[in-house]
């Protein structure tokens, strides 16, 4: 019987896990230290983490070693070469989170249109029981019909936006990060011409060498006063001070992000936004409704149930 430890169970928010836990000797940790990683995969054939780092370091001390299975689409906590050199298969969950993503996406761009934290908390804190008006304008709306969306990615996330987005009125084009030219339902443009085209920007691209620092202060300048950024891909790809930067001067209106470069984010310029209402931060969680996790629980238990009919 196989071996399979899970370094960081929590990220599975306490779903039912009998798929995986069936097919082997399973241990579980709720979450694990980057020096912990070797002791605790000893003797496992099957290793799962979600985001805790798997290094070549680690993957020389481990000769059990054979799956590693990322409870994720990105892999970027894993040493992929390493793992090749070795002979160790790593397998990712594709697909699983595309519309939990792609719904945020969307609720991030009408949440920061319609200002909508500054008006729900302006009833809960007692500001409207006590105006003498039914309305209230401190802070101006708009429509996201009509405007373009620029999309950084377009991948299966990207493409869900993109069809998302167009059935919301946006006119949609893309940039391609790796480069590669293909047949799309929408125009393909280069960075600086989307960035300075578009009034919402979303992130859609995994973190590599092409991505990470992509969006910095010169590319922020670039976009219009009145747009927002959003990033629900990965942290790293858009310049945190910068953004911080962008936002206190307005280079741009507002920013959505759900992944940081650090996570948690403990100290960082995004925290010191002065108007905090620019800003809409979430716990790394656009991925994670309920539907999401059971299919990336599937994707997990069908990569080892592979693994071991070999």
């Amino acid at each position: 019987m196989k071996k399979i430890v899970f370094l960081d169970e929590y990220s599975i928010a306490g779903c039912d896990l009998s798929k995986i836990t069936s097919q082997g000797e399973y241990v579980a940790y709720e979450n694990t230290a980057k020096e912990q990683v070797v002791e605790r995969l000893q003797g496992a054939d099957i290793a799962i983490t979600n985001k805790v780092l798997i290094d070549g370091e680690a993957m020389r001390q481990l000769p059990n070693l054979k799956l590693i299975c990322v409870a994720a689409t990105g892999m970027n906590n894993v040493d992929l070469n390493t793992a090749a050199e070795l002979g160790i298969e790593v397998k990712n969950a594709v697909g699983y989170s595309t519309i939990s993503v792609a719904e945020t996406t969307l609720a991030s761009a009408l949440a920061l249109a319609r200002n909508v934290v500054y008006f729900d908390e302006y009833f809960h804190d007692g500001r409207y029981a006590k105006a003498d008006r039914a309305f209230c304008y401190d802070r101006l709306t708009f429509q996201i019909s009509g405007k373009r969306w620029g999309i950084i990615g377009l991948g299966n996330i990207g493409r869900e936006v993109a069809r998302l987005a167009s059935a919301f009125g946006c006119e949609v084009r893309y940039f391609s990060t790796s480069g590669a030219k293909r047949e799309e339902a929408y125009p393909a443009m280069e960075l600086n011409e989307l960035l300075e085209w578009s009034d919402i920007v979303s992130v859609h691209s995994p973190l590599n060498d092409r991505t990470r620092g992509l969006v910095g202060r010169e590319e922020l300048k670039r976009m219009k006063r009145s747009a927002m950024i959003i990033n629900v891909a990965r942290g790293g790809i858009i310049d945190e001070a910068a953004l911080a930067e962008a936002l206190n001067e307005g280079w741009i209106a507002a920013a959505a992000l759900d992944v940081f470069s650090v996570e948690p984010l403990r100290e960082s310029p995004l925290h010191d936004v002065k108007d905090r209402y620019r800003l809409l931060a979430s716990p790394h969680n656009a991925w994670s409704a309920v539907e999401s996790i059971d299919r990336l629980i599937d994707c997990v238990a069908e990569n080892i149930r592979n693994f071991l009919a070999k």
